[in-house]
């Protein structure tokens, strides 16, 4: 069996083959292997434009909310890459085997920690998108997150299924947590895979996080929940 840093080698360099497509994604989202190992591949190419984001930009934010959550030191996101494949430059990301027998839509509706932490993380990337068949819990119970192409957008678009700890108070862990993220040379980070203005207004939500040292509200000014919610 290959050590992680062995498959994260063989993501980045090894034969992408193409095996299927996932047929109900909005955006062209294609399930191969490298070397053996299962992956998630959404290229530049198949993106469908967007009215309020840059085109050709989907897979870049997917990467940028990876690399945040191994910032946080949380993973709640499969190993992502940008690299070349069949269709081109696209998103590379690990594939996760789900628990089949586990009910996901009980689950997204608990008070289970990990969700929490992953509700952290969408209010600092403003993710428009968490519904819950993003949420991937593995075999051994650890949740992932997934489709992040719609996040790190420069005005509050903050859309989730996960409003259990609205205006609960952030505990030590999740203030040390943003603190770190604060400190950060975020443009250093992000520069090349979102704009500027977004880069400053991640900024500014961390600040803000900081601040007001709770949860966020659901906005008056956008849908709280993304439709479907499933």
């Amino acid at each position: 069996m290959k050590s992680v840093a062995e498959k994260r080698e063989s993501i980045q360099s090894g034969e992408l083959i193409l095996q299927s497509r996932i047929v109900d994604a909005s955006n062209a989202t294609l399930i191969g292997q490298i070397d053996g190992i299962k992956i998630v591949y959404k290229p530049v190419a198949g993106e469908r434009p967007l009215w309020d984001f840059p085109d050709g930009n989907l897979a870049a934010r997917e990467v940028a909310a990876y690399l945040i959550s191994e910032e946080m030191a949380i993973h709640r996101v499969p190993y992502t890459i940008l690299r070349d494949g069949p269709f081109g430059l696209g998103m590379v990301q690990e594939w996760i085997e789900v628990d089949e027998e586990l009910d996901l839509i009980a689950f997204a509706q608990s008070d289970d920690q990990q969700l929490r932490e992953l509700a952290l993380f969408d209010a600092i990337i403003n993710n428009t998108d968490r519904k819950i068949g993003h949420l991937l819990v593995d075999r051994t119970g650890f949740l992932f997150g997934c489709d992040h192409g719609v996040t790190f957008h420069e005005e509050n678009k903050l859309r989730t299924v996960l409003w259990q700890w609205r205006g609960v108070p952030f505990n030590g862990s999740e203030r040390e947590k943003l603190g770190n993220l604060r400190d950060c040379n975020l443009h250093n980070m992000f520069s090349e895979l979102i704009t500027a203005n977004e880069v400053a207004a991640l900024n500014f939500r961390i600040t803000e996080l900081l601040n007001t040292n709770v949860f966020p509200m659901p906005s008056g000014d956008w849908p709280a929940i993304p439709w479907p919610p499933v």
